[in-house]
């Protein structure tokens, strides 16, 4: 780990951190606002959308400015959009606050970038573990953002109104922080060699389909659950703190095996790490389906955690053996958009089905996505195991 690795880590962090108290309070805010209860989860869906919507924008701007530029501007929408959000809320007007989140997206979209970036900080051994230490930094969001969330819930009389300040507040702290990183040059394009190879021929790689298929379902079941979870609590009657408290788990579960996820990959393989995350998904909704108490909330969503970033690690490592230095931006802005797409949909889907079918028929059909990717896992591993042998 070098100063450049840790800075980004800490940018990380503070990254999860604003993620994290947009799960925690986008939906009950939507609750309070919303016309009817099953658009509860629109504020929710539309930083997703979003992001999604910015993902060919960010790769435009990382390509012509590079990466320290694209990032600052990304922390520069969050810190007006911190403000917006907050304004909606005074001002009780749910699409104005769908509005603020829908243009936060774009630091989202930034923000999914910081993985890729770790992997261009390291030499190319130590790779694996700078992709995993940079993602282990959303310790950070595991602890300050539901806590900032809690904390700053009643500050200002209107509840929340104080905690979209707060990430007002974030963002100006991790635009310091970036301000200190040192990003490599960009890789210098060949005359009339173009940015490559075309995408469509970079997607139909079988490595590149599987990594999207992780990434994009890994994040799309977590998304699912995380985005129901303080609202099947509240329908529990649970205090805010007891959410709050399952959230800070869970993004402890996403994160704190970055210490060691890398040295997985390195020893076991990525395919099979991935594997575990997919059995760890199956446990989570095993642990859903067996109860609606606190320590099954706790636990469900602990495991989810850590299902999701041995996926998403997985994923990560996986996706770079698929696209050269001068493709990067192309490929991240296509995995980046199928992890976005997929979120909006599990976020309005969280929300609607929640509030209109419970959360039992949320998690059985959970299972759907996460027996997709682990299809997808074995058949890139046969696959593979064929080409390698002699016959192959």
């Amino acid at each position: 780990m070098n100063k450049n690795l840790w800075l980004l880590a800490i940018a990380q962090g503070l990254f999860l951190t604003n993620n994290v108290v947009f799960i925690a309070i986008n939906g009950l805010v939507g609750l309070s606002l919303a016309p009817v209860p099953w658009m509860a989860t629109l504020p929710v869906m539309g930083y997703v959308v979003g992001g999604a919507l910015s993902t060919g924008l960010v790769a435009r701007s990382q390509r012509h400015w590079g990466r320290k530029a694209s990032f600052q501007i990304g922390l520069l929408v969050a810190l007006l959009t911190a403000f917006l959000c907050a304004f909606a809320l005074y001002s009780r007007n749910f699409w104005l606050l769908v509005a603020g989140t829908l243009i936060a997206g774009y630091y989202s979209a930034n923000g999914q970038l910081y993985r890729f970036a770790a992997g261009e900080l390291a030499a190319p051994s130590f790779r694996e573990k700078a992709v995993s230490l940079v993602l282990a930094g959303g310790l950070i969001g595991a602890v300050v953002g539901p806590n900032l969330a809690n904390h700053t819930r009643d500050t200002l009389g209107t509840p929340f109104l104080g905690s979209y300040l707060a990430l007002a507040v974030v963002a100006l702290v991790s635009m310091a922080v970036m301000a200190g990183i040192r990003f490599p040059a960009e890789p210098a394009r060949a005359a009339g060699g173009g940015g490559g190879r075309p995408l469509g021929e970079i997607v139909r790689q079988p490595v590149f389909i599987v990594a999207t298929v992780g990434a994009a379902l890994g994040y799309g079941v977590m998304n699912l659950l995380m985005a129901a979870t303080p609202l099947a609590m509240d329908v529990c009657g649970m205090p805010f703190s007891d959410a709050a408290f399952v959230l800070e788990w869970h993004v402890i579960g996403m994160f704190a095996p970055g210490f060691f996820t890398g040295h997985l990959i390195k020893r076991f393989g990525v395919l099979r790490i991935m594997g575990v995350g997919v059995a760890l998904n199956f446990a989570c909704i095993l642990v859903a389906l067996s109860g609606q108490d606190l320590h099954q909330f706790l636990v469900g969503l602990f495991l989810l955690g850590v299902g999701w970033n041995f996926l998403f690690t997985g994923s990560t490592t996986l996706a770079m053996q698929s696209y050269r230095p001068e493709e990067k931006d192309k490929a991240q802005a296509a995995i980046n958009f199928a992890v976005f797409a997929t979120m909006a949909i599990t976020s309005f889907a969280s929300g609607a089905l929640v509030t209109t079918q419970g959360w039992t028929l949320l998690n059985v059909g959970s299972l759907v996505p996460v027996a997709l990717t682990g299809v997808a896992l074995i058949w890139l591993a046969l696959r593979q195991r064929r080409e390698a042998s002699p016959a192959g």
